[in-house]
């Protein structure tokens, strides 16, 4: 306040000397502002204190604090024009317009003084990795600023940008060094050390092509997830992260309407089956955010549902958490589940999901993949729920496996409950999604670290590949579109050889394929094809709202044949033959008995 009174002073006898020719410290006019100087310099004090100016660390000013300065003085120049007017002695109109901008200037120099001050300190000295950020737009910004703020180990030194307007400007006091052409040579030029890739929008092939170009560096390399994992928008330092596979895979982010999923999910009861696993367990973290009534936590395995529980539980403390330990084959407490609750909303995700397993034990597809969500379907009808999604897989085309063929029947099932309930039931269809459990990505990563070699079924097979977050907000949109009886499709974007798949991982562990670490072709396993489909030949599709889910059209079967053999499927499922699976998916699914002659 007294470094404030000094200044407000001198800046009104600056703008006397502005106005007046020949003015001296003994004029009249400043006579006359001597008598009434304590007030107004009490006026201004207090201004500033009523804008909270004296509450602020201005050692992280920025333009919010220069704006409040603004209105301060503003004020204080009114204040003063009043009491001016009721003591009968006016000061000069333009002596007060001068002195407010004198004021403004000086006062806010001084909080700037204090913050250019603060932001030396901070830097003088420190030590830390030389740092090139990728990206000089908002995300490469807000990652140096946070590097800067934050003892993070990292120093910034430089912007890489595209941007041919951003060249040779700083930002941050950080210069824009070049363009990704140039990356390194200027790693080498500047003796960088760390790669910070800060453009989350950009797509695979951008991605990918920055990724070469840092990989010729041999040094370490981060990046922020994309723009569908940032879900709420914040970039930081906790953000950063070693490149992954999905960010070379990743496509358009998926954006949602949020309105429309706001409006089915909000204050309904929602329940998801395979709450533990990768995918059931996003299902959860995401209908948390949208503030359902309750969510209920169905699942089998008791460690992983526990630990998706304790993860919830912390971060939405006011959502009320439901955990039900079962398993969708046992109907008896299915459906007491169900009349306990009494879902407004389900996701179904629980499944075998493993090709070589199930055909090794077909009658555990049969009991968990058809029988559960039969279970499930008909709890859900009889509890009034309004909507039931069935989490389904591009296997289920053409199916070759006996995994593939019981999704299928999986999504039959719910298609035939559709006809005959008031509930509205649909199956959603995607591809392998990166990082679940049983995927081909950990599989890898193992092999990887073991130092190989790593095993690929067969150069030639593709694979559709989706993050789970991206394939779970898709699904959460495809349930809000839900009339009854669609098989919504993801899209997938374009299948990835899996081959090309396991030399990017092992590139991104800093090793070279073929070389530090081998390939090895160990033949297509029972129930595998090289590339799996989206839909039947039969089926087509159509679009929605959403250009990146699509509708398959119906293709029914026979409903008389599938009743009778799900009824002979379902009278004693505990002994059921391998002959006995086949030969009802074979009479349900006619091309799943071509497909088991064409892979013997």
């Amino acid at each position: 306040m007294l470094c404030d009174a000094i200044l407000i002073n001198f800046a009104i006898i600056a703008a006397y000397m502005l106005r007046f020719e020949n003015f001296n410290l003994t004029s009249s006019y400043l006579i006359n502002y001597y008598k009434i100087a304590p007030v107004i310099t009490l006026i201004y004090l207090a201004s500033l204190y009523l804008m909270k100016l004296y509450n602020r660390v201005w050692a992280y000013a920025s333009t919010g604090e220069l704006f409040a300065i603004v209105q301060a003085v503003s004020l204080g120049c009114l204040g003063t024009v009043a009491f001016t007017y009721l003591s009968e002695t006016l000061l000069p109109r333009s002596v007060l317009v001068v002195s407010w901008a004198f004021i403004i200037l000086l006062v806010g120099i001084s909080r700037l003084g204090w913050r250019i001050r603060m932001d030396y300190k901070k830097g003088y000295g420190r030590q830390g990795k030389r740092t090139l950020i990728v990206g000089a737009g908002d995300a490469g910004v807000q990652v140096a600023r946070e590097l800067k703020n934050h003892d993070s180990g990292l120093l910034p030194v430089g912007y890489i940008d595209d941007d041919m307007n951003k060249q040779h400007q700083s930002i941050l006091d950080i210069p824009v060094l070049g363009t990704r052409d140039r990356i390194t040579n200027l790693c080498k030029q500047y003796s960088i050390e760390t790669i910070i890739v800060a453009i989350p929008s950009a797509n695979a092939s951008t991605i990918r092509e920055i990724f070469e170009l840092c990989k010729n560096t041999t040094l370490e390399v981060k990046t922020l997830p994309g723009l569908y994992q940032l879900i709420d928008g914040e970039v930081s330092v906790s953000n950063l992260r070693p490149v992954a596979i999905e960010d070379l895979l990743q496509r358009e982010p998926v954006k949602l309407d949020l309105e429309e999923i706001s409006g089915y999910i909000r204050g309904e009861t929602v329940l998801v089956t395979g709450a533990g696993g990768s995918i059931g367990s996003e299902l959860c973290r995401q209908i948390a955010r949208f503030r359902p009534l309750e969510l209920i936590l169905l699942g089998h395995g008791e460690n992983s549902i526990h630990g998706i529980w304790l993860e919830l539980a912390d971060k939405y403390q006011k959502l009320p958490l439901r955990v039900e330990i079962a398993d969708v084959r046992d109907k008896d407490k299915i459906n007491r589940i169900f009349i306990k609750y009494r879902p407004g909303l389900v996701f179904h995700a629980a499944a075998h999901k493993h090709v070589p397993l199930m055909e090794m034990h077909p009658d555990e597809a049969v009991k968990t993949n058809i029988l559960g969500t039969k279970n499930l379907a008909e709890a859900a009808d009889r509890a009034g729920t309004k909507t039931f999604v069935l989490i389904s897989t591009d296997k289920a085309v053409n199916p070759s496996s006996v995994m593939g063929a019981t999704k299928r029947m999986a999504e039959l099932v719910v298609q035939q409950m559709d006809r005959i309930s008031e509930t509205r039931f649909a199956a959603v269809r995607f591809g392998n999604v990166l990082g679940s459990r049983g995927s081909v990505v950990p599989i890898f990563e193992q092999q990887i670290k073991k130092g190989g070699p790593v095993t690929v079924t067969d150069p030639e097979m593709k694979r559709y590949f989706m993050t789970i977050p991206e394939a779970v907000q898709l699904v959460i949109q495809a349930g809000s579109m839900a009339g009854g009886g669609e098989v919504f499709i993801l899209d997938m974007g374009q299948p990835v050889k899996i081959v090309d798949l396991a030399r990017d991982m092992i590139r991104l562990s800093g090793l070279e394929p073929d070389k530090d670490i081998k390939i090895k072709f160990t033949g297509i396993r029972p129930g595998e094809k090289l590339f799996e489909e989206l839909l039947t030949a039969e089926e087509g599709s159509s679009a929605t709202k959403h250009k990146r889910i699509f509708v398959a059209k119906p293709c029914l079967v026979d409903i008389s044949t599938q009743e009778q053999q799900l009824l002979l499927l379902s009278q004693d499922p505990t002994r059921l033959k391998d002959s006995d699976v086949f030969n009802a998916l074979s009479a349900i699914l006619p091309n799943f008995k071509s497909y088991r002659k064409m892979v013997g």
